[in-house]
């Protein structure tokens, strides 16, 4: 039976609907927004996952093209691999559903959302987040709380909710807020440095949507939403939890806090074999599995234990410690730019690399055709963990991690006509133990800046973590991995010294105050500030030019009558230029020219021509040019490219002229002045007073010349 309910949320109404579509998914929904609607399944496996000790959850998004009456591009012409944004839009649907299941349930789970209409106005991926939730929601699988989303925005001082496309474009903030009917579970966005306060305003704008988008999807699950499926706990036998933690504690206590990771890792792994051999001795090999969650609970109760109590951490930090940091640049010869950036064991090798217009990244999707100038990726290889593992394309991690460093950054890029390159920055992971994106944004930095990019500022960020219990927290700076994992909060916050560029939250409790909230936001714009000084004292003004290895690059912007001169009949005059120069040559409808060429001086030559070819003759200016015709009463004289002008032949000298061929003669090359433009267009010249008076000026003057015409004459 079909079900429906709807609320408005800013000036649209927002719609779920519910038993039309895809009926046989264990839940499925659509979700309705202005033009923009989108399809979202949820299914479960019908037998547990054996052995797994994580929730086999997957989701993912997909645009279709048809959503926008649009057909594929390429020869194939059907939708392929998934692009770049699915998968963030995949990651930031799985972020906040993700802690929201019964610890146990290991049945595998699969989430589809699919945009199948799209106004390319209203961003679907707000309607995929509420979709997923909802979609579960009415369905068997033991979701344990909805979960609403709206994205918020922020112009002319004014937060908005749902904000179209263009208001984005506009707006200082984009903010996407997801969080249960209690608290914030997961927020992501960018901001134009926005301060800590303006995104605090922004999170609780959005609270009282989500409630009220949370209620709506509970009157409908409670109108069709199936009975969840039953998932046993089976409880821990006391006397094992007793036995493991009699052999456990001891060592755990001692290996917990070794301050290196590899150490600490092999320490636990040691300790946690001993503890295993002695246990499976007393209740045999069934145990296992039970054992090893009692192990990695006696971890997090250790760590956590000694944060709240005494502010020590596993390396010996205290609370608000970064852990050391160290910088180069230009360490690779041949790139156009390059650093390293270390903070503890948290590394990241940083390479830009800079190309002309021709090296854009071509965007076509359901929102329309475009290009990007500035590329940031992102590549965490197994070697940067100790491990062995699948090295081929980039993870969905690698993706999520890629755009929310290039996010930070792309806010301080200068503008196109400021500095006409195509920029792509690559940060390889060459070790990780934290906060790998938020070392992306610094190594990416000093990178631009050594490969002289004029980036507006610099920019640095930090992961921050919480570790709550009882009303007790406690909020640390600069995480490690291991804290990621048994805390409470991944916040990363990256900005420049005014403010915030882009951040991401995952929180795996059920909600934090403003206040903790505030206060760690101003821990990390202390850690921020922190980093920035060190990177400072490396390099803090972008190089004074660009590499000798990387394109040289021109633009002139000319009049848009001027394209059809520069392009030529069926491109003849821009080919011939390209031929006699070997330079490369962009024309936009917009009348801008870039001109690329590896060779300086063939760039040069190629803009010069460009120069030439759109300038207009100005009178009283002086040129050098070159006679096309002689006739008895004058000459005419190409000033520029295709324009020419009379030189009389009472301007072509102080005295008197007999014949103009006494003075000029085809192909010579001669210096002209200006005089008159007339109504009609046509140009007067004179020769003589753009020559000093007391220079010769007969050819008949110069003797070798006037002998060199006559032989030439006698010999013909």
């Amino acid at each position: 039976m079909e079900k429906r309910v709807q609320i408005t949320i800013g000036e649209s109404d927002l719609i779920f609907e519910t038993g039309k579509i895809a009926r046989q998914a264990n839940g499925s929904v659509t979700v309705l927004y202005e033009g923009s609607v989108i399809l979202a399944t949820a299914c479960s496996a019908k037998s547990e996952g054996k052995g797994l000790d994580y929730l086999p959850l997957t989701v993912n998004y997909s645009e279709k093209y048809y959503a926008a009456g649009k057909i594929p591009g390429g020869f194939i012409k059907r939708e392929g691999r998934p692009k770049d944004k699915e998968i963030r839009v995949s990651r930031l649907i799985d972020r906040p559903l993700r802690p929201l299941f019964t610890k146990r349930y290991r049945d595998e789970i699969q989430v589809i959302v699919t945009t199948i209409s799209a106004d390319q106005v209203n961003p679907p991926d707000i309607l995929a987040i509420n979709g997923a939730s909802l979609a579960l929601g009415i369905s068997d699988i033991p979701l344990l709380k909805l979960v609403g989303a709206v994205r918020v925005g922020m112009v002319d001082g004014n937060y908005i909710v749902n904000p179209t496309f263009d208001q984005i474009e506009e707006s200082k903030l984009d903010l996407v807020v997801a969080g249960t009917e209690d608290a914030i579970v997961m927020v992501e966005g960018g901001g134009a440095e926005v301060s800590e306060d303006e995104l605090l305003d922004g999170l609780s704008f959005a609270e009282s949507y989500i409630r009220e988008i949370v209620k709506v999807q509970e009157e409908l699950v409670s109108k069709c939403g199936k009975p969840k499926i039953e998932v046993k706990e089976v409880p821990f036998d006391n006397q094992l939890i007793e036995a493991v933690r009699a052999e456990a504690l001891p060592l755990y206590q001692e290996a917990c806090f070794i301050h290196t990771k590899m150490e600490r890792q092999d320490a636990l792994e040691s300790a946690g074999g001993k503890v295993i051999e002695t246990i499976q001795e007393q209740f045999g090999e069934d145990v296992l599995p039970k054992v090893c969650e009692i192990l990695e609970d006696i971890e997090r109760e250790i760590v956590r234990k000694s944060i709240l109590k005494t502010g020590k951490r596993s390396d010996g930090r205290g609370l608000k410690d970064i852990r050391s940091i160290s910088a180069e640049i230009n360490i690779l010869p041949r790139t156009h730019g390059s650093a390293l950036f270390t903070r503890g064991e948290t590394q990241s090798l940083a390479i830009t690399s800079l190309g002309s217009v021709n090296d854009e990244q071509r965007l076509d999707d359901i929102e329309g055709e475009g290009s990007k100038s500035f590329m940031l990726h992102y590549n965490f290889p197994p070697f940067s963990v100790g491990e062995v593992g699948f090295s081929g394309g980039p993870s969905r991690r690698e993706i999520g991690h890629g755009h929310l460093a290039e996010r930070a950054i792309e806010i301080v890029m200068p503008e196109k006509d400021e500095f006409p390159y195509t920029v792509r920055l690559v940060s390889e992971i060459t070790e990780s133990n934290g906060s790998s994106s938020m070392a992306s944004v610094c190594s990416g930095t000093l990178s631009l800046l050594s490969a002289g990019v004029p980036i507006k500022d610099s920019v640095a960020g930090v992961a921050m973590g919480l570790v709550y219990e009882d009303g007790k927290y406690a909020i640390l700076t600069d995480i490690l991995g291991s804290e990621d994992h048994l805390g409470d909060m991944d916040f990363k916050v990256a900005g420049t010294k005014n403010g915030i560029t882009a951040f991401q939250m995952d929180i795996k409790i059920s909600g934090i105050s403003r206040d903790i909230m505030k206060e760690a936001l101003e821990q990390a714009k202390e850690g921020r500030l922190f980093v920035l000084d060190r990177m400072g004292k490396v390099i803090n003004e972008p190089a004074s030019s660009v590499s000798t290895y990387a394109p040289k690059i021109f633009t002139i912007n000319v009049p848009t009558d001027k394209i059809g001169t520069i392009i030529g009949a069926g491109g003849k005059t821009v080919r011939s230029i390209i031929e006699k120069t070997g330079a490369d040559i962009w024309v936009t409808d917009d009348g801008t020219v870039t001109i690329s060429s590896r060779n300086n001086e063939n760039a040069q030559i190629a803009h010069e021509m460009i120069r030439k070819l759109t300038e207009d003759v100005e009178i009283g200016k002086i040129y050098e040019g070159k006679v096309k015709r002689v006739t008895d009463f004058g000459a005419f004289i190409e000033v520029l490219p295709g324009k020419e002008g009379l030189c009389h032949i009472s301007k072509l000298d102080f005295k008197r002229v007999n014949k103009v061929s006494d003075v000029l003669r085809v192909g010579d090359t001669v210096k002209v002045k200006v005089t008159e433009i007339d109504s009609m267009g046509r140009i007067n010249l004179s020769r003589k007073d753009a020559l000093p008076r007391n220079e010769t000026h007969t050819r008949e003057d110069t003797p070798s010349r006037r002998d060199s015409y006559r032989g030439h004459s006698r010999n013909g």
